[in-house]
C-alpha cells in the first residue's frame, strides 16, 4: 500500500541518515554525495531508488552547535539520557508545585549541562572540530530546552538535529525543522568510540558517580526514572495551547523567582552596607592624608630654615675660630716681647 511504501521509504531514510549526521563535520557534504550515488546504483528494496536518492540528497547540513549535540548522541549518549530524565524530575516538581524540589533540580540541571557542554567540546574537538563559547552556548541553550520538554529531549537523541532549540519555560519547544527525518535513531560509537565513516575517537561521558549522586538526589525528589524515553513523533507541526498544568508551572517558577528576588536584595542590602561603610572609611583616610600632607609641607619648610641656620652658624663659628686664633698668636707675641724687655738692662 502507498502509505506502508512510505513508512519503508522514511525508515530506509532514517537508517542513512543517522550514520551521516554521526560523522565529523567536515565530512558531511561528501558522504551525503556517496550516499546518494549509492542508493541511487543500487536500488531500493520496498521504494523508488531515485526518490530515495533525492531525499538523501536533500538532507541539510546541520548547524554546528546541532553537530555538537549530534555527537552526544553518537558518543555519549548517556548524557542525553541524563538530561531528559532530570527534565521529566524538574516537570513533575512544577505539576507538584514543589519550589524546594524545583531548586535542587535547578542546581543539578546546571552542574549537569556544564558537564555536557565540557563533552561536547571534547568530542567535537576528537572530530576535528573545535567550537567556539558562542557555539557551546547554543549548545547548553539547546541542552536546557530538552529538560523543558519531552519533544525536545527526543529531538536531540535523535542524532539528526539540524538547528537549536530554545524553551522560554512555558510553551512547549518549536521543533518546526529541528530534526532531519522525524522517528530517526542516534549512531552509538563503539567502545572505541568509532562509528561507521568516523574518525576514532575515544568515547567521553559523564562520571558514573556524578551520574548516580544526581539520581538519588532526583528520586529524593520524588521522581522515578521513566520506563521508556519518548521519541519524536512528528516534526513541523503547530504549537500547542499552553495546558493549565504550564500556568502552574509558571507559578511555580514565579514563587522561585520571587524567592530568588528577596534573596538578591538582602544581598544587594549587604552590598550597599558595604559600599557605605568603605566610603566611610575612604573619605576618613583621604582627609588624614590631607593633613599629614600639610603636616609635612610644614616641617620640610622648617627643615629648610633649620639648613639656613645651620649654615650661618657654621660660618659664624669658622670666622670666629679664625678672630681667636689670631688673637691667640698677638698674645704669645706680647708675651715674648715682654720677656724680652726684661731680660735687657736698662741704660
Amino acid at each position: 500500500m502507498p502509505g506502508d511504501n512510505a513508512c519503508m521509504e522514511t525508515h530506509e531514510l532514517a537508517g542513512i541518515a543517522g550514520p551521516l549526521y554521526a560523522l565529523p563535520y567536515a565530512e558531511f557534504v561528501g558522504a551525503r554525495t556517496a550516499a546518494a550515488k549509492e542508493v541511487g546504483a543500487g536500488g531500493s528494496a520496498g521504494g523508488d531508488a531515485r526518490a530515495l536518492a533525492a531525499e538523501v540528497r536533500s538532507l541539510p547540513k546541520p548547524s554546528v552547535a546541532a553537530w555538537a549535540v549530534n555527537m552526544l548522541a553518537a558518543h555519549s549518549p548517556a548524557t542525553l539520557q541524563e538530561v531528559a530524565e532530570l527534565g521529566t524530575a524538574m516537570r513533575a516538581a512544577q505539576s507538584a508545585l514543589d519550589a524546594a524540589a524545583l531548586r535542587n533540580l535547578a542546581q543539578d540541571r546546571r552542574q549537569l549541562l556544564s558537564g555536557a557542554v565540557k563533552t561536547a567540546k571534547a568530542l567535537a574537538a576528537q572530530q576535528g572540530r573545535a567550537i567556539s563559547e558562542a557555539v557551546a552556548t547554543e549548545v547548553e541553550e539547546t541542552l536546557r530546552a530538552a529538560t523543558a520538554d519531552p519533544g525536545a529531549a527526543a529531538a536531540v537523541q535523535s542524532g539528526c538535529l539540524l538547528r537549536t532549540l530554545s524553551a522560554d519555560g512555558v510553551d512547549v519547544v518549536d521543533l518546526a525543522g529541528a530534526v532531519a527525518v522525524p522517528g530517526s535513531q542516534p549512531v552509538s560509537g563503539t567502545r572505541a568510540g568509532t562509528v561507521e565513516g568516523a574518525t576514532d575517537a575515544g568515547p567521553v561521558d559523564v562520571p558514573r558517580a556524578e551520574r548516580s549522586d544526581r539520581a538519588a538526589r532526583s528520586e529524593a525528589a520524588g521522581r522515578k526514572p521513566p520506563a521508556e524515553q519518548p521519541r519524536l513523533r512528528a516534526v513541523g507541526k503547530a504549537r500547542t495551547t499552553p495546558t493549565p498544568s504550564a500556568v502552574e508551572r509558571a507559578r511555580a517558577a514565579l514563587r522561585e523567582a520571587e524567592e530568588s528576588a528577596a534573596a538578591a536584595d538582602e544581598e544587594a542590602g549587604r552590598a550597599a552596607s558595604d559600599l557605605a561603610e568603605a566610603k566611610t572609611d575612604t573619605t576618613r583616610l583621604a582627609d588624614e592624608t590631607r593633613e599629614l600632607r600639610l603636616r609635612l609641607d610644614q616641617a620640610e619648610a622648617e627643615l629648610k630654615g633649620a639648613r639656613k641656620r645651620h649654615e650661618l652658624a657654621a660660618a659664624l663659628a669658622r670666622q670666629s675660630a679664625r678672630a681667636a686664633d689670631r688673637q691667640r698668636r698677638k698674645a704669645v707675641l706680647a708675651r715674648e716681647r715682654v720677656l724680652r724687655l726684661g731680660n735687657t738692662p736698662e741704660e
